[in-house]
């Protein structure tokens, strides 16, 4: 591909197909995805990446965009288009004394709890620490402390971003407001984020965290045991259920991640712990940024990758049987699992209108996810998934967390819902009327 005139506005590297880090520069974290983009722009600077869209529009190119490549569907990679890496715009950087966070739009959750921990504070991130600021807050960001503290978006402050015209905007409650509303939760619609800024919390960086074990056949239960931490605990608890296949044979497990005094979490979780004897209990005081890590080799790049989820209001204990007899039917090739995280806290307090992210209302977030290496499995992994969360929908509330949406080309109303479809197309007008940013779960203008 030619590149002249871009290298006169465009500081950043140029990676073309026959270089030699083209393969690494065009891979993504789920192993499904093998793409081959025309050519790869890893920008430096704001101006750069206003240069590389203005390139991708010009040629008229699919563009891109890439932060930390964790996009399950493989949105972050394309076939003969551009994409626009963001791994050379890297870094956080915190105001302790306003509590404020700056970070850059290619940076990793790593960085940031990091930056965040040594001023004593946190942002509520998720739980790989490899994934990518951008993806995970523009969707809306689950993890450990979202009962406590709220989803990533919660404690968004502002963005800045380059629009699809090239232009460099500010959006926060205060200035373009409306975009600011549609980029928490549909932000990957609307331009390429070049910096975040993030209220910080006051956190000590220790949590209690484990795993309680038991057998299958006390899943009903255990079950009942986990609606209970659940309705009666703190916001500090963040309770998890999961069922999996471990030895050959299916297991029912509870964690947590208690972000109170170590004595708080010994008396909120003295049930948990008791409730036995249990098969293993891994529940112990640790650091808050060990802990950060904990998933990082299990969610390692190159493994094959597919996940359904779903909101539910209750949890009862036949759907979740349900859920696992299909667990009994998966595929030997698949580490498969059904999980099933907390909702409610800081998150229910939040108005379901105030962001264009849906599932504020849900007691719960249940998801079906695969992980296998073999090729030859994808069909049997990916339909194990369907038909667990088929079991699901009759259950379900309306929305769907839009960073599980697996599927490239889902409906964008079955994600948002009418009220908010309708008032994210009219932004998609405004902001990308061409629909230059549509590799997403596209909001069509």
């Amino acid at each position: 591909m030619a590149v002249r005139g871009l290298t006169e506005t465009f500081a950043g590297e140029v990676v073309l197909p026959g270089d030699a880090g083209y393969d690494a520069a065009r891979a993504v974290w789920n192993g499904m995805v093998d793409r081959r983009p025309a050519i790869v722009l890893r920008p430096t600077s704001t101006g750069d990446v206003a240069a590389a869209v203005r390139f991708g529009r010009e040629r008229e190119l699919p563009i891109a965009v890439k932060s930390g490549g964790h996009s399950i569907p493989g949105h972050s990679t394309c076939d003969d288009g551009i994409v626009i890496d963001l791994s050379r715009m890297r870094g956080a950087a915190v105001d302790g004394e306003r509590r404020v966070a700056r970070v850059n739009g290619g940076a990793l959750l790593a960085e940031l709890d990091d930056t965040a921990q040594a001023a004593g504070l946190v942002c509520p991130v998720g739980v790989v620490s490899h994934t990518g600021v951008a993806g995970l807050t523009l969707g809306g960001g689950m993890g450990r402390l979202q009962r406590r503290f709220g989803l990533t978006i919660d404690n968004l402050r502002a963005v800045e971003l380059v629009t699809a015209d090239g232009r460099f905007v500010r959006a926060s409650e205060d200035e373009n407001a409306d975009l600011f509303w549609g980029v928490r939760g549909a932000g990957a619609n609307f331009g390429i984020v070049t910096a975040f800024e993030f209220a910080l919390q006051p956190y000590d960086g220790v949590i209690t965290h484990g795993v309680v074990t038991h057998p299958i056949e006390r899943l009903e239960e255990v079950v009942g045991l986990f609606v209970e931490l659940v309705e009666s605990g703190p916001d500090e608890l963040m309770p998890t259920l999961a069922v999996a296949r471990a030895n050959g044979r299916p297991e029912v497990s509870i964690s947590v991640s208690h972000s109170g005094s170590p004595e708080q979490a010994q008396r909120d979780l003295a049930e948990l712990r008791t409730f036995g004897p249990p098969l293993a209990d891994s529940i112990e005081v640790k650091p808050y940024l060990a802990v950060q890590h904990q998933a990082d080799e299990d969610m390692e790049w190159g493994h094959r990758f597919y996940m359904k989820s779903a909101y539910l209001a209750d949890l009862p204990a036949a759907l979740v049987a349900a859920c696992a007899d299909v667990l009994s039917r998966a595929p030997a090739e698949g580490d498969c699992a059904i999980s099933v995280w907390a909702w409610g806290g800081a998150i229910a307090r939040v108005a379901e209108p105030d962001t264009a992210y849906t599932g504020r209302e849900a007691a719960y977030w249940i998801s079906a996810e695969s992980q296998w290496d073999d090729p030859a499995a994808d069909a049997a992994c990916r339909a194990w998934g369907r038909d667990t969360i088929a079991e699901v929908l009759p259950h379900a509330l309306a929305g769907r967390y839009v960073n599980d949406v697996a599927e490239a080309g889902t409906d964008s109303r079955s994600v948002y819902g009418d009220a908010k479809h309708e008032r994210l197309v009219a932004l998609k007008r405004a902001w990308d009327p061409d629909n230059v940013f549509r590799l997403n779960q596209n909001i069509q203008p």
